[in-house]
């Protein structure tokens, strides 16, 4: 189990290099990604990897693998979402030079699939009941992330900015794969099984909010109304997560009962 712990912490320590290679703009780490793409779409990119790193170290550090169903049922959603995509690509649209990242999905889709299956035996560190808030808020964002993944699949111009039509499918996978994090959370109210995706939001909304909200005064009249939906979104679920990972008495980091 400490090998385990230790080799999630590390996995976690490379996503979050990962995640500033994309907010960044590092060369490198944008020659990882399929296709040229703009500035805002490589931005949500590295809050995507944020997000997962910050779930992936707090297992590593806590050691409470009882909460892996989740996350590995959320990346799975997405490898497989993606793999068939790219394979799509690559046989019906001539686009080869994707196999390679389809082969890598469907090797993570395979890895996170029976992590799911073999991850469900291990029991949660301590059982606390989900607050009803953070519950509700949960189904909710399931709800959310399904319309919102589904419309972007179909290459709706809901983002605020303009998206390739490639990573419009991509983000689809990923708020569709994000809403089976959820609604694990959901489904099975343990307060251990809310904390990595309340902390992995918290992330995400902190890599976002600022250039949102400089985003405001730019975005196109088109993509005003959503842009304001995005960063009420950000704003309700950042200060969830902080409320309850941080202040409320009953959940704070370091609480118990």
């Amino acid at each position: 189990m400490k090998t385990m712990r230790t080799l999630t912490f590390i996995g976690g320590l490379v996503i979050l290099v990962l995640a500033f290679g994309f907010i960044f703009r590092v060369p490198l780490a944008l020659s990882m990604w399929p296709w040229e793409d703009g500035r805002y779409s490589y931005l949500f990119v590295g809050s995507i990897f944020a997000a997962v790193s910050a779930a992936m170290l707090w297992v590593g550090w806590t050691g409470d693998f009882g909460v892996l169903p989740a996350g590995s049922l959320n990346v799975f959603v997405i490898a497989a979402g993606t793999c068939i995509y790219f394979f799509k690509l690559a046989l019906q649209d001539g686009r080869m030079e994707l196999i390679p990242f389809a082969i890598v999905e469907l090797a993570f889709a395979i890895f996170t699939g029976v992590t799911f299956l073999r991850s469900r035996t291990f029991p949660l560190a301590e059982s606390r009941p989900t607050p009803a808030l953070v519950k509700f808020s949960f189904a909710f964002f399931t709800i959310s992330l399904i319309i919102t993944g589904t419309m972007l699949i179909f290459h709706m111009p809901i983002f605020p900015w303009d998206l390739n039509p490639d990573s419009s499918v991509i983000f689809g996978c990923i708020f569709i794969g994000d809403a089976f994090y959820f609604l694990y959370g959901f489904l099975y109210p343990r307060w251990n099984n809310a904390v990595g995706q309340l902390l992995s939001f918290l992330v995400y909304d902190l890599v976002l909010i600022i250039p949102f909200l400089f985003l405001l005064n730019t975005v196109k009249p088109d993509h005003f109304f959503g842009l304001v939906v995005y960063v009420v979104i950000l704003i309700y679920s950042g200060a969830l997560a902080a409320y309850y990972l941080f202040i409320n008495s009953q959940t704070r980091f370091g609480s118990r009962t």
